[in-house]
Order: C-alpha cells, then sequence, then structure tokens
C-alpha cells in the first residue's frame, strides 16, 4: 500500500520560505518519479513540479519556477520541496503524488496534502 506523508507545511508571510518534506512508505520509491500539486481555495488542482526517479530531470509551473526547487533522497525514500520568495497566491493544500507530471492524482497515489498559507 503506497503511503505519502507531508510535513512542513505552515504561516508565512510574503517573502518567506518553507520546506514540504513528503514520507513515503509501501512501493519501491527510487523506481517511480514523483510530483507536487497543490489546490488553492476554490480553484482545482495544479501541478507544481515533478522529478524523475532518480532525480535527473526537474519540471516546474511557470508560476513558481526560479522560487521553488524540488529534489529526493532515495536512500531515504523522502521527496523535498523549497519553497522560497513566497507570495499569497502560493496559498493552499500541497500534495505529494506518485507519478510522472500527466498521470492523475488518486487518493491511493497521494498523500494527505499539508497547508500552506502565506499572509502577511
Amino acid at each position: 500500500e503506497v503511503q505519502l506523508v507531508e510535513s512542513g507545511g505552515g504561516l508565512v508571510q510574503p517573502g518567506g520560505s518553507l520546506r514540504l518534506a513528503c514520507a513515503a512508505s509501501g512501493f519501491t520509491f527510487s523506481a517511480y518519479p514523483m510530483k507536487w500539486v497543490r489546490q488553492a481555495p476554490g480553484k482545482g488542482p495544479e501541478w507544481v513540479s515533478h522529478i524523475t526517479s532518480n532525480g535527473d530531470s526537474t519540471g516546474y509551473a511557470d508560476s513558481v519556477k526560479g522560487r521553488f526547487t524540488i529534489s529526493r533522497d532515495n536512500d531515504k525514500n523522502m521527496l523535498y520541496l523549497q519553497m522560497d520568495n513566497l507570495n499569497p497566491d502560493d496559498t493552499g493544500v500541497c500534495v505529494c503524488a506518485q507519478g510522472p507530471r500527466y498521470a492523475s492524482v488518486t487518493r491511493y497515489t497521494s498523500g494527505q496534502g499539508n497547508q500552506v498559507t502565506v499572509s502577511s
């Protein structure tokens, strides 16, 4: 059973930083590409970033490019998202999910999500 548990969210002021972490278990983490998606209040899910299984390639939505950095540690079965220069538009629930960018996100392949709130 795939288990993904996010941590590291919270309340931060505009311009601040947060680092999200996702602990993976129940599958061979190093064999799967991973991604972060988020859902802002009143909006649909938005792909944020993805990373290949060995970490050699990454991709970012235009809205976060240059501010967010995705990474992974396959020895520790961990996925990370470093978020810098946050702004209020980054507010939402961030979810760690198994699979490449265009794969569907289901409750069987994603975590519960972690709230990120950017506000002064």
